[in-house]
């Protein structure tokens, strides 16, 4: 089993490349977000944790994190955003090695991917065979975020600024999917690289 950690800005396309390769190949992919949200949940320790940094103030009426509410607390404060982070990120990596292991014993699927905003930043290099990176042009992402999510243009380049640049990206990952809005020739690269690994 090869284990392919995949990144790329806000807005560059991700899910729809990782729902394409799910179709056609034997993969799995484990999503960062959503198991950040499995680790939020009542019950696990993150969840105590945040509650412990945020307070109750955070928490809907059945118990649960609310996620509006603790997006607006860590929006303004780094402190508490920094805080959030270091409870996360840890977890949700410690997580992702669990299931590779788990993968590899299974030996049921060719490809594991992992899909990951911070997947340079929290060094998932050291737990992955591979690193992609998925291009898009930032007028493109702008574009799509205030299509899709209807971000403000304020919001965008607030986003944008916080992100990695281009070097970064490319400095670290030896694969790189350039996905500017034609999806048939972005799949055509998918296939020539999958078919380069099958």
């Amino acid at each position: 089993m090869m284990t392919i950690g995949i990144t790329g800005g806000v807005g560059a396309g991700k899910s729809q490349i990782l729902s394409y390769i799910e179709e056609r190949y034997n993969s799995k992919v484990i999503r960062a977000d959503e198991v950040a949200h499995l680790l939020e949940e009542p019950g696990h320790e993150c969840y105590d944790r945040i509650v412990a940094l945020l307070g109750s103030d955070v928490l809907q009426e059945d118990g649960a994190i609310d996620k509006k509410k603790m997006a607006a607390v860590i929006f303004n404060d780094k402190e508490k955003l920094s805080g959030i982070n270091a409870i996360i990120h840890p977890e949700v990596k410690k997580y992702i090695i669990e299931q590779i292991q788990t993968e590899k014993k299974a030996e049921v699927i060719d490809f594991l991917f992992i899909e990951a905003a911070l997947l340079i930043e929290e060094h998932y290099d050291e737990i992955v065979d591979e690193m992609w990176y998925i291009h898009t042009d930032i007028e493109i992402r702008s574009k799509r975020l205030a299509q899709s999510r209807q971000y403000s243009a304020e919001r965008i380049a607030n986003i944008m600024r916080g992100q990695l640049s281009e070097e970064e990206f490319r400095k670290h990952c030896s694969v790189v999917i350039i996905n500017n809005g034609d999806l048939e020739e972005t799949y055509k690269q998918i296939n020539y690289i999958m078919g380069e690994r099958v």
